[in-house]
């Protein structure tokens, strides 16, 4: 099931329709009262979310989901008019899986949302298997409680920056190029460029402080969560 949350109801019916012509259960909302009304009768697999909206805005929306253990991992991708990098960059730093900007096409909405449907279920996958921490050095992160302590000191991360630590942690020592990292991490339908990535790399540093030195630059590659790192072997 797809909840989508527009308040345009021309636009909001015509792509009901067409998600359920191609085969998807799916249902609207003008605002986030019914929306969320829905939510406690029957979690959706899968959430689109127009930001400019009535009450509540879509990225409002976008962060209680992602503050809630149940809707935690929900896909969720952006629609709406705005289109500029910051605003595409400020709704997937939000815990968005993807972005489509309007005017849209009804059969990109479908693929898009079929891509959505097939992260999440690969999400569940992942999830299932990953449920141990992940540990280097002094730095802990629990993919189930969303939680990560340098020093037994919790640090806060956007979701994103979560994400980015995450994929490395989970990946020791294996190197990834900035373009791979933007793939993983942000889908491969953002369209912004890779100096996105150093970005998050930067204040996820910050962030760590003297557990810094974990993450390691490869100059011309990309990143690695080092184990061998002076900051992995502090005790």
């Amino acid at each position: 099931m797809i909840y989508y949350v527009e308040d345009d109801e021309n636009i909001r019916n015509l792509a009901v329709y067409a998600l359920e012509q191609n085969g998807l259960e799916a249902q609207g909302f003008p605002s986030s009262r019914g929306f969320f009304e829905a939510c406690r009768t029957q979690m959706p697999d899968a959430v689109l979310l127009d930001i400019m909206l009535p009450e509540q805005d879509g990225l409002a929306i976008l962060n209680t989901l992602r503050s809630q253990e149940k809707t935690r991992d929900l896909p969720i991708m952006m629609i709406t008019a705005r289109s500029t990098e910051y605003d595409v960059v400020t709704g997937l730093d939000s815990g968005a899986d993807d972005y489509l900007s309007k005017p849209f096409g009804m059969m990109e909405l479908v693929s898009r949302a079929n891509a959505l449907l097939r992260r999440g279920a690969s999400n569940k996958q992942e999830n299932a298997q990953q449920k141990d921490e992940l540990k280097i050095g002094s730095v802990v992160l629990s993919p189930g409680k969303h939680r990560v302590t340098v020093a037994d000191q919790a640090i806060s991360l956007t979701y994103k920056e979560f994400e980015l630590l995450s994929f490395l942690m989970a990946n020791p020592d294996l190197v990834f190029t900035r373009e791979h990292l933007l793939e993983s991490i942000w889908g491969w339908t953002f369209e912004g460029n890779t100096r996105t990535v150093d970005v998050h790399i930067q204040t996820l540093r910050q962030k760590l402080g003297k557990a810094a030195k974990i993450i390691e630059t490869v100059r011309g590659v990309g990143y690695r969560a080092c184990k061998d790192s002076d900051a992995s072997k502090e005790r």
